[in-house]
């Protein structure tokens, strides 16, 4: 039996009241393989089954899990003279972290893949934060870090902070549209809008290149492996992203960047010819709950990696899970469809492709491990059909877990302080090219500490100047008092006003000897004061009673009182000509209480 007739079993079904055991040539795979169903039914038992033949039959695979448990199981089926053909892709795996760069030696022609793919991943994981700017800036800053010899996704956020690593990248451009976009526009950006538009993106990149898990794979400029290579030598690529241990943005981010990379490698078969494309093997992507990863690349995968011989099988719960874009691909380009039970809308949907033998009712009836499916049998779509799955293959007596690990991290993996001084100097090795002027890192705490008193010497001087001026303000009016005025004389027409008030002041008692020195203690009480004679009180009384009975026409105010400031608030002192206008003003019920003292 030739390779492409070769048959990979999965299911069984009834014939004659017996139970035949069926599967999928090789051949046949080409044409791609779609699974749907509910949690619990049968998919990831379907997929491990048809691995773990791949792996028993000496193929290249690569299965990327994002639950961690199928990529595990199928370590133990692995045979001991595969050991070093496995890479265990395991990003949690801090100790001995792979260096993975997406954007390594892509050429001229495949880098608005790169870009869409990175795009799209990067727009469904910020979906509510995504705009038309971000999208734009975004991928402009890719397209020009992919000219640029070692650049990484670290270098985004640096592209945009850093003004002499960007005029660096900027001079390395050679497409004219997007060296138009960094000289033309974000060069003219004003300092307002830059800082609007940038810290956007500069946080989103950011949640992933802070964290160490993901910096130390992607932040290395050369990758520890070659997957063009790995396909074309038949290896396997098991590939672990366990949400619960990676995180889910993470697990997202790395599997798309991942399945990017794969159909890369698989279109760089484009180069050989024919005849060598023969002779080249086959390669299986499996994808678990791939609507995780699903970006722009599915959609050509599914149209355009058959002729590189990449065959893709993937599984998901349910429709919606995936794009329109994706979907249309899918039920368009897929060749061989396998249902088992899901709900009513995506029951109607399938109901469809599997009318008018299966009805929507009967999908949503199907027990565990039962399925429908249309099957391509030499290329061509098979009737729909009812199976079985088939139930899990027995584990071998001798597993070979741990030395597949250990071969896989001595082949592509580097210890966790190697990986961090490495991507620490690259950083900082840049910098200091693009700033020779700077210090070595060994002097660079001390440079802060010289500027320290350039930078405080203004602001000693400062803080005393005006600490001398707060010192003088008190001698000053306060502000809420007007200024003083001199008021001019009152006219002739006034005197006889004044002069009663004067008259009523000269007779006023002397002041006591108290008042005149200063030093001498407080007056005593009101009621024992001793200063005042019988006389003096007579003739008191008498005054206050010649201005009360008197009662003298008011004299018209003069224009110049219009333009007199107003009358200082109630609680700011009196002044001596505030004082005399105010005794002008004294009510005569007043005045009678002091004539009945």
């Amino acid at each position: 039996m030739t390779s492409d007739e070769k048959v990979t079993y999965f299911g069984e079904t009834d014939a004659r009241a017996k139970k035949v055991k069926f599967g999928i040539k090789s051949k046949d795979r080409s044409r791609h393989m779609y699974v749907i169903g509910k949690t619990g039914m049968g998919k990831s038992t379907l997929l491990e089954n048809m691995a773990v033949q791949d792996i028993q039959d000496g193929e290249g695979l690569c299965f990327i899990d994002p639950h961690g448990k199928t990529a595990e199981l199928l370590l133990n089926y692995v045979p001991e003279n595969r050991i070093k053909d496995v890479l265990y892709f395991a990003p949690f795996d801090v100790e001995h972290p792979i260096s993975f760069n997406v954007m390594e030696d892509v050429g001229y022609d495949k880098r608005h893949l790169v870009v869409s793919g990175l795009m799209s991943t990067f727009k469904k994981i910020w979906e509510d934060a995504w705009s038309a700017r971000m999208e734009y800036i975004l991928s402009n800053t890719l397209l020009a870090l992919l000219e640029y010899p070692g650049a990484t996704l670290l270098g985004v956020n640096k592209m945009l902070s850093d003004k002499d690593y960007r005029k660096k990248v900027v001079a390395n451009i050679s497409d004219p549209a997007v060296k138009s976009f960094w000289i033309d526009e974000f060069a003219k950006y004003t300092e307002r809008f830059a800082a609007e538009a940038t810290p956007a993106i500069q946080n989103k990149i950011g949640q992933f290149t802070s964290n160490p898990l993901i910096r130390n794979i992607i932040g290395q400029p050369k990758s520890s492996f070659d997957i063009r290579k790995l396909m074309d030598e038949r290896k396997i690529i098991i590939v672990n992203l366990s949400k619960g241990r990676v995180g889910e943005s993470n697990a997202n981010l790395l599997g798309a960047m991942l399945i990017t990379k794969i159909y890369l490698a698989a279109m760089s078969r484009a180069d050989v010819s024919e005849k060598v494309m023969r002779t080249l093997p086959n390669f299986y992507l499996y994808v678990d709950e791939f609507q995780s990863f699903a970006n722009e690349s599915f959609a050509d995968i599914l149209s355009e990696a058959r002729k590189y011989k990449l065959n893709l099988t993937m599984a998901h719960q349910y429709i919606e899970q995936m794009s329109e874009e994706v979907r249309a691909a899918v039920f368009g380009n897929v060749g061989t469809m396998i249902v088992f039970r899901v709900g009513a809308y995506d029951a109607e949907v399938l109901e469809k492709e599997f009318a008018p033998r299966f009805t929507a009712e009967d999908i949503v009836n199907l027990g565990q491990y039962q399925m429908y499916l249309k099957l391509m049998i030499d290329g061509v779509g098979s009737q729909p059909f009812s199976a079985t799955g088939l139930p899990p293959i027995p584990e071998p007596p001798i597993a070979y877990k741990d030395q597949l690990m250990q071969s896989s991290r001595a082949q592509f993996g580097q210890l966790r302080s190697i990986v961090e001084e490495h991507v620490r100097l690259q950083t900082l090795g840049a910098s200091a090219e693009e700033r020779p002027e700077r210090p070595s890192a060994p002097s660079m705490p001390s440079a802060p500490r010289q500027d320290i008193p350039r930078q405080e010497a203004p602001r000693q001087e400062a803080p005393r100047r005006n600490f001398d001026d707060r010192r003088e303000r008190p001698q000053e009016a306060p502000r809420n008092v007007p200024p003083r005025r001199e008021r001019p004389a009152p006219p002739p027409d006034q005197e006889g006003g004044f002069r009663g008030l004067d008259a009523l002041k000269g007779m006023a008692a002397p002041r006591p000897p108290h008042a005149q020195n200063a030093n001498s203690p407080m007056p005593p009480r009101r009621d024992e004061r001793k200063g005042v004679t019988p006389e003096s009180r007579n003739d008191l009384k008498q005054a206050l009673a010649s201005i009360v009975n008197s009662t003298p026409k008011p004299a018209p105010k003069p224009e110049v009182k219009r333009e007199a400031p107003p009358a200082p608030p109630q609680n700011a002192p009196k002044t001596e000509k505030s004082e005399k206008s105010e005794t002008k003003e004294v009510p005569e019920d007043v005045l009678k209480k002091i004539l009945d003292m």
